[in-house]
């Protein structure tokens, strides 16, 4: 039985439970490594089992590490159920109405037993998120932003580029819809590419999925003094946040690192995000680097640096690189912050 299998099961033990219900696709993939198409329900349990529905069956005999039926109905569901499970935890995120079919039958809690498990990553992981940092960089390299910035590419169009490189690069799609922003709209961090002109200075956003792990890069092009100053403070709290990463800290010490920096210049005001996630199957996980996370950091997490100053009408500059903790944080890709 898989470790992570074995993991979920000691913790459910001390808790009482018999069983543990996940219907979010992408932990019924992290616990079987097959990822449903359709619909499909886990149940963690002595003997863990997926039901999935018909269209799925071809793909989850295929691909998953754990016993497939065939879903036909909730009542079928539930009587196979309760042979062996009385108390059951489901996963906090399980909708309403699929909730309502199990209450009757179950002692029911909602409980999160998998996030804990995601967040420590298995060496074989933290391989594929570096290879997904190393594609993403490579098309990066391959779009030559500074060339495209000079003869005024539009933002959308070297968006798209930078997604089919990444593709073409081993890449099975981006791990999120692709920032490439300039100007004023920079001061928006989610801002959409549009059809204007590439003007300054210029964000982009980007990451490569790769076997089914995520990576997550930002870099910023600056060309007035003013945007080189920003710049410069910007990559004072990403380097000094990065190099006191440590195991034992928690989460919120982190953040701290890097907004008072930002705030010791007087753009803590304009530091409007946290200052990183974990990443892995999904681009956002648990923990986080931010101000209310409690969340210990140890060996084998795999978060995101990423300070910003946005500057409402102006400009905005965010640097992030993605980091492997171990004794201490190891940037993955070789990616400059500085764009030559």
């Amino acid at each position: 039985m898989e470790l992570h299998i074995k993991n979920i099961l000691n913790d459910m033990e001390k808790d009482g439970y018999d069983g543990y219900l996940l219907a979010n696709f992408s932990n019924i993939q992290y616990l079987s490594n097959y990822k449903p198409t359709s619909f499909a329900f886990a149940v963690i349990k002595e003997n863990p089992v997926i039901y999935t529905s018909k269209m799925d069956l071809e793909i989850a005999n295929r691909d998953s590490t754990i016993e497939i039926k065939e879903f036909e109905s909730f009542s079928s569901m539930i009587d196979d159920l309760r042979k062996s499970i009385k108390k059951l935890a489901i996963e906090p995120s399980l909708e309403y109405g699929t909730y309502e079919k199990f209450r009757d039958d179950f002692d029911i809690s909602a409980v999160d037993f998998v996030n804990k498990q995601r967040a420590i990553k298995s060496p074989k992981e933290i391989f594929k998120i570096e290879e997904a940092t190393e594609i993403a960089q490579q098309a990066f390299r391959q779009i030559k932003i500074i060339e495209k910035h000079e003869y005024g590419a539009q933002e959308n169009m070297v968006a798209f580029e930078l997604d089919k490189y990444m593709r073409e690069n081993g890449a099975s799609e981006p791990s999120f819809e692709t920032i490439l922003t300039s100007g004023a709209n920079s001061s928006l961090p989610h801002a959409v590419p549009t059809p204007d002109k590439i003007t300054n200075p210029v964000l982009i956003d980007w990451g490569a999925k790769y076997n089914g792990y995520c990576s997550d890069n930002t870099r910023t092009l600056v060309y007035t003094e003013k945007q080189h100053e920003i710049f410069d403070i910007v990559a004072e709290a990403h380097n000094k946040t990065i190099h006191k990463i440590k195991p034992g800290m928690e989460c919120w010490e982190v953040d701290k690192i890097a907004r008072d920096i930002i705030s010791e210049y007087g753009y803590g005001d304009n530091f409007i995000h946290s200052t990183g996630h974990s990443l892995g199957l999904d681009i956002h996980e648990s923990p986080s680097f931010s101000s209310k996370d409690k969340t210990i950091v140890e060996k084998g997490m795999v978060m995101t640096v990423e300070p910003g100053i946005y500057l409402e009408g102006e400009f905005g500059v965010r640097l992030e690189d993605t980091v492997a903790i171990d004794n201490k944080a190891r940037i993955l890709g070789k990616l400059p912050l500085v764009i030559e």
